[in-house]
């Protein structure tokens, strides 16, 4: 039975470390803490911030929706900076190739050997810039990755870090060059 204990990152002089939170008091406190270094970044977007704060805890992805300039990547970046969360970032293109997010299996010619180069998937918190922007195949490519924190590529199945949280930005559909999210992919989001 799951007792509900919070998993969130920590600094303490400078050490990154990772805790259960199940004192009251404590977990208010720290999450206070958190609000405030992020709202002195982020100005006049507290809803924002309380939900992305609430979906990363519940560890659940969240999809933020808005006009392009209105604070959504720097919502993202001070939200894993106040966590010490590992960051990685992907900007979405009609040109982006799924094994730009995922990474890709190269031979090495030194040592006759395929190697594996990660992808930006592979970070803690994913800023997943202008989702629909990128066509429905490179979108898929998040699917297994935001319901099971894992990737499969070339046949063989490999587990991103933890807490592994999707931060999606998106613009509005009535954007021109926007390809809407499949309902398989939406379902993933906890918060909109």
């Amino acid at each position: 039975m799951h007792d509900c204990n919070i998993f969130i990152g920590k600094i303490l002089k400078g050490k990154r470390e990772a805790f259960l939170v199940t004192e009251g008091n404590e977990f208010k406190g720290i999450i206070e803490k958190i609000r405030d270094n992020v709202q002195k970044i982020i100005v006049g977007k507290s809803d924002a911030i309380d939900l992305a704060l609430i979906s990363i805890l519940c560890h659940g992805h969240i999809l933020l929706e808005d006009v392009p300039g209105s604070g959504k990547t720097t919502l993202a970046r001070a939200v894993s900076s106040s966590l010490d969360c590992t960051f990685g970032r992907i900007q979405f293109t009609p040109d982006l190739m799924p094994s730009d997010v995922l990474g890709i299996n190269w031979f090495n010619q030194k040592s006759s050997e395929f190697e594996f180069q990660s992808g930006p998937i592979f970070n803690q918190i994913i800023l997943a810039d202008e989702i629909n922007r990128a066509t429905p195949r490179t979108q898929s490519a998040l699917l297994e990755a935001m319901q099971e924190s894992q990737v499969t590529i070339d046949g063989e199945t490999r587990m991103l870090p933890t807490p592994f949280i999707v931060m999606a930005t998106q613009n509005p559909l009535d954007m021109e060059g926007t390809f809407p999210l499949p309902e398989a992919q939406l379902d993933r989001f906890l918060m909109k």
